[in-house]
This record gives structure tokens, sequence and C-alpha cells, in this order.
């Protein structure tokens, strides 16, 4: 028996296994969105998409965090069709006509109204103990943004007005207890956030609950949003995905989703921009648009369409460059290494 069978017998957790052969890392599920920028966003990859573990959409009100949430949600329960979503609801900003709007059973929608973070942790540790691993549930929190701590509720109630110092404590210990339970039981959860300005000369966004979330996600996304006008005035809004956090992505990348108010989401969202950046797309004037090596000419209207963009998408050359562009790198990360040779070199010619 080698020394690795004899420590793999040893160890006293049954999932223990050889890194190369772990199922926890080469079997990550991955739940496509039909909007490729989306799945750019949370995968670097267009025909990647949402993994298991922690994935945080944060920002100001109306800025679109939770229909991104349900976007996820539709789109795994797409994927499976046994699949059911665990949908926790502080806010209850969310009716059933909204859930309808994104073509989501309601029927497979558990909805657990939630009052104080305690409960929130409480219920969903009950829950990710009876679940197994190839149970196909998604988790959906909105928001904890808006949850007070139990000890909040009980100073109002009894007429105290202190600071509650322990809400950041029971967030960090939420975050902290389910963690490990979605990676192992590869499920995803979805969080909704709120977003503060730090104080100082330029303020910036940051999540609010303190360190427990930013420790313990995945993926944090920070939304912005900018307006879209034309001459008849507002239109929609192009919902901006800051990435604070990823696994899977370079930080501080920005992607946008184009949502206008009579069409919904569009697919082809941010194409355009990183075809122009990469030449897969030309301006030959202005007002108009082809594609790479094409003559013919395309109104900007006319480019939102599968006939459009699909040869751009399929091809390797733009996955590629996609990748290139949006992905972490996977590359060896101890470069220009030094022999033991080398290093006594070193320490002679210094001295």
């Amino acid at each position: 028996m080698s020394l690795m069978e004899k420590i793999k017998k040893n160890s006293t957790i049954k999932d223990t296994n050889i890194l190369s052969e772990s199922k926890f890392f080469n079997s990550k599920d991955m739940i496509q969105t039909p909007v490729p920028m989306f799945n750019v966003a949370l995968s670097g990859k267009i025909d990647g998409g949402l993994t298991p573990g922690l994935t945080v959409f944060a920002g100001p009100s109306k800025h679109f965090k939770t229909a991104f949430a349900l976007l996820l949600a539709k789109s795994y329960m797409e994927k499976y069709d046994d699949s059911v979503v665990l949908f926790y609801d502080s806010e209850f900003g969310s009716p059933q006509s909204y859930f309808e709007s994104f073509g989501i059973d309601t029927s497979r929608v558990l909805h657990t109204p939630v009052t104080d973070v305690e409960q929130l942790k409480h219920d969903s540790m009950q829950q990710l103990n009876s679940i197994e691993r190839g149970d196909r549930i998604i988790f959906i929190v909105d928001s904890v943004g808006n949850l007070a701590s139990r000890k909040e509720v009980e100073d109002s109630l009894s007429g105290k007005s202190v600071a509650d110092m322990s809400r950041a404590k029971q967030l960090k210990s939420l975050f902290r207890m389910i963690t490990p339970h979605l990676a192992i039981k590869d499920i995803p959860m979805v969080v909704v956030n709120h977003t503060y300005k730090e104080i100082g000369m330029f303020p910036k966004d940051v999540v609010s609950g303190g360190t427990g979330v930013y420790y313990s996600a995945d993926n944090i996304y920070i939304i912005g949003r900018q307006q879209e006008k034309d001459t008849t005035g507002l239109t929609g809004y192009n919902f901006i995905i800051n990435v604070e956090k990823s696994r899977y992505v370079r930080e501080k990348t920005k992607i946008a989703v184009e949502v206008s108010f009579e069409g919904g989401i569009s697919k082809w969202s941010g194409l355009m921009d990183v075809s122009l950046a990469g030449g897969f797309v030309t301006k030959p004037s202005n007002g108009w648009y082809s594609r790479k090596n094409e003559e013919q000419k395309y109104r900007l209207k006319d480019t939102y369409s599968k006939d459009f963009w699909l040869p751009i998408i399929s091809s390797k050359e733009f996955l590629d460059y996609i990748e290139t562009k949006f992905k972490s790198s996977g590359s060896n990360l101890m470069t220009g290494n030094l022999s033991e040779e080398d290093l006594e070199k070193e320490f002679e010619n210094a001295t």
C-alpha cells in the first residue's frame, strides 16, 4: 500500500480523495444563461455561467439585482426539470407576477419569509443539512441587506436605542457556516445585498454586512446603472456589472447588460463593445457596422439578432479572445524560477 493510499484510507472524512480525482474540482456544475456576456461576467466564458457556491449581487435600490437572481433561477430550472428554488424573502418586493415574467414555474418555488439574520441562518442550515449532493436546488436570498439582527429587533421592542454591533458577526457566522455545504453539495446560492458609499475624498461603493460576505463569496458583483435614451426620452437602462470579486473573472472588469422598457433584457448586451475592441466588428462609416472581412453593413438596431451574432460568438477566435480578455489567469504562478546552482552563484557574487 502506497503512502497516498494509506492516508486516504485513514481519513475520517468520507469525501477525501486524491485532488486530481476529486469530484469537487473535476465535476463543477455550470448553469448557462441565455445572455452571453452575463455568462462572461459569471465565469469568463461565453458558454459558461453560474457555478455552485455563494454569488452576491449588490447595489442601490432599483438596480436590477433581484432580476439577475431570478434570471439565474430560471436558467437553473431550465437545465434541471426536477429542480426547485428556495426563495428567502425579507423585502417582499417580488410578487408572483415578477417570477412569471421570467417564465418561472412558481409551483417549483418555495417562498420562505425571514425577519432577521438568525432566522435565515437557522432555516438555511436546516435545509442544507437535509440536502444531499445531487439534489437540484438553488437558493435565492432577497435580501441580506434588509435583514436586521435579532438583538436589533429586541432592543427596539424594549425601547433601547443603542447601536447594534451584533449584525455583522451574525452575517459572518451565517456565511461561514453555509459556504462549505454549498461547495460539497454542489449548490448555488444567489444573495441580493445593498451597498453604501465609503467615506473619503473619492468614495467608492462598499458591500454592506461586514467582511463575512467578502471572505465567503465566490463572486461579488456591484451593479451600476446608466440611462438609455432616444428622441422620445428614457427607453431603459444599461446595468453595469462591476466584478468586485471572482474566482474566474478578472476583478474590476465591467460588463453592461442592456434592459429596455419594451423588450426587457437584451440577449446581445455588451457584445458590440467587446467585438469592436477586438476587431470582430468594424464601423465602416458613422452609424453603420460590419462583421470582420465582410462588406455588408448593418444599422445598430439590426445587429440585435441571432443571425448577426451567432457567426461571431461561435468562432474559436472570438471565444479565445473573450477568455484571454476576461478570464483570470490560469498560467504558472511561479515564473523565472532559480535553481540551487543559480542561487549559490548569486550568493557568491554578492559576497
